[in-house]
């Protein structure tokens, strides 16, 4: 089987200081006309973004994607209109499941094409508490400090 390329759109890099990320689902995102091409050309964000179930389907809310320059301006769609989430019945009632617990949310990772097709990956997520969030930049922190000792070591050592 061969390895499908993967040309990446945007991604959610405060997700991960936000959240704990427990799992992750990689969905379709059903677009209209003008859309893929500004998303080919990098023009989204899926900062403010998040996703919900809602009556057996996946939606995702507040995704940004800019207009289409060259398209005809009148049937652009809103740039922050919800868009349908394309997931399997299993892993929708997963995750119906999941969110309803409480502290999980549905929360967007990440944005790509996957040969030409627009993929989301959603992960189900839990929302650290402060503390968690200053251990994660102590344990970085530290980890940073270490790599550049080494570094500093090898070098010493070869000059």
């Amino acid at each position: 089987m061969q390895q499908e390329h993967e040309k990446l759109v945007c991604q959610n890099k405060k997700a991960y200081h936000d959240y704990f990320i427990d799992e992750t689902y990689e969905a379709g995102i059903v677009l209209e006309g003008s859309e893929v091409k500004s998303l080919r050309q990098g023009k989204a964000s899926i900062k403010e973004a998040h996703a919900r179930i809602e009556n057996g389907e996946a939606w995702l809310y507040d995704m940004y994607i800019a207009r289409y320059e060259q398209g005809a301006q009148a049937f652009a769609p809103p740039e922050r209109r919800k868009r349908k989430l394309l997931l399997k019945k299993a892993e929708i009632q997963r995750l119906i499941g999941k969110s309803r617990e409480k502290g999980y949310t549905l929360v967007p990772l990440k944005v790509y094409f996957k040969g030409p097709y627009a993929k989301l990956l959603i992960g189900l997520a839990r929302g650290k508490k402060k503390y968690d969030k200053r251990a994660a930049l102590a344990e970085r922190d530290a980890a940073r400090e270490l790599a550049r000792a080494r570094a500093l070591r090898v070098k010493e050592g070869n000059a």
